[in-house]
């Protein structure tokens, strides 16, 4: 058949990630390692994602001070926590006697504002300092035990927050988030639905399959129908141009931004921000089209646009003039991907009168689990002992872009 034949993984082989590397055909899909071996899995953990800043939420999601929900990312977890001078931290969850988890719980309220180890409890406070440790010698020092915390930034509502003991440079992506974020309003959003997915397969092919829309007329017919950005470029030009002059009438500027991959600045987080046009008639993602909520940010009425922004590897996002949605990529093993997906709507909007849940999540509940679906298949296809990288197509030029970026973290040093 003129392919050729790939031996079974052994897990005792050496691995040379680097030679990998180096055969890669450029413009190409990656090589079925990249997706099934273990051991790239711990090189993307420590190489790349482990580096690189991440969104952990909403701020909405901890209003109050001892609100707190948990992230993972790989075997880590994190504690995000709302402290009771309403500054927002993520410690890490292990306790720093024997090093068991501390929350267990998805997302909750710190009993009497504390945190207490249920193993030997080890009590901490929100801000992770260490307040009781019963029975210790007298030359224990508590304030030598506080709880390891994390980075973080809180850019227009976005909690970030990286495992990099020497953070990469947040400030181009802050600034990029201030022009797209900060023009739909997301600081004073709230949570109004979250939803995750267990994908079986590995985290770039997730990622992969967000980056481009080649797959969105097969895969997404709800989504193509709304969405001038599943068309082929040559389609799409004059009404991606209609659209960005519908935006400018009405006062709404946001600029295109590709500091991402090979365009990053060296030490600096990756972003890409782009506009979109929805197609004529379609004033939000819904199933009669209809507005969904209440107007956010600066739009004075639906401009008929949506507007996309991704920070870093594994945080992507997408926004409407009245609601916005988070795509949250968690890898947590070679094969096993986790999905959330977290919706946003104006601070003030009521539930049942400014908006319907099921209205206001149809279009990426259906989309979502469409890409489950094609994303495992992609998965189980790649396993194969027969699978040969393609070549990317023209409407596969972000995935494209991340596979490069990708194959540049991971051969540094």
């Amino acid at each position: 058949m003129g392919t050729r034949p790939i031996e079974p993984m052994n897990p005792q082989a050496t691995l040379n990630v680097d030679d990998l590397i180096a055969r890669h055909a450029a413009g190409h899909a990656l090589e079925r390692e990249f997706y099934t071996d273990p051991r790239i899995f711990e090189r993307d953990m420590d190489r790349m994602l482990l580096c690189h800043w991440f969104c952990a939420a909403h701020a909405a999601s901890v209003p109050r001070p001892g609100d707190y929900l948990l992230v993972e990312l790989g075997a880590e977890s994190i504690i995000i926590v709302r402290t009771h001078d309403a500054q927002i931290k993520a410690l890490l969850n292990v306790c720093r006697h024997r090093g068991s988890r501390i929350c267990t719980a998805r997302s909750g309220k710190a009993a009497a504002g504390r945190f207490t180890c249920p193993y030997h409890a080890w009590t901490y406070d929100l801000n992770g300092r260490l307040t009781v440790a019963r029975e210790m010698p007298d030359a224990f020092n508590r304030d030598e035990f506080s709880l390891k915390s994390l980075p973080i930034r809180v850019v227009e509502g976005l909690i970030f927050t990286t495992f990099a003991a020497a953070p990469l440079d947040f400030g181009p992506a802050e600034q990029a988030l201030a022009r797209c974020a900060g023009v739909h309003g997301w600081a004073t959003a709230k949570v109004a639905h979250r939803e995750t997915y267990s994908i079986n397969a590995n985290w770039k092919l997730a990622v992969e399959n967000y980056m481009e829309c080649y797959h969105c007329q097969p895969a997404h017919p709800e989504f193509s129908k709304r969405h001038v950005y599943a068309r082929p470029a040559k389609q799409s030009v004059e009404l991606e141009r209609a659209g960005r002059r519908r935006s400018e009438e009405l006062g709404i500027f946001i600029a295109d931004v590709d500091q991402y991959a090979r365009a990053a600045r060296p030490g600096a987080e990756s972003v890409s921000v782009f506009r979109s046009a929805l197609s004529e008639g379609v004033a939000s993602a819904t199933p009669d089209d209809r507005p969904i909520a209440r107007l956010m940010g600066d739009f004075p009425q639906h401009d008929g646009n949506s507007t996309y922004f991704d920070i870093g590897p594994v945080s992507d996002f997408l926004a409407y003039a009245d609601h916005g949605v988070l795509y949250r990529f968690v890898p947590r093993a070679v094969g096993h991907t986790q999905m959330e997906v977290i919706w946003l709507v104006h601070a003030d909007a009521v539930e049942g009168e400014d908006y319907d849940v099921d209205r206001l999540t149809w279009l990426w509940r259906t989309t979502s689990a469409e890409d489950k679906k094609i994303v495992e298949l992609n998965q189980a296809g790649v396993n194969s002992r027969y699978f040969e990288p393609g070549p990317y197509a023209l409407q596969e030029s972000y995935a494209l872009r991340f596979v490069d970026w990708y194959l540049t973290e991971l051969a540094r040093p």
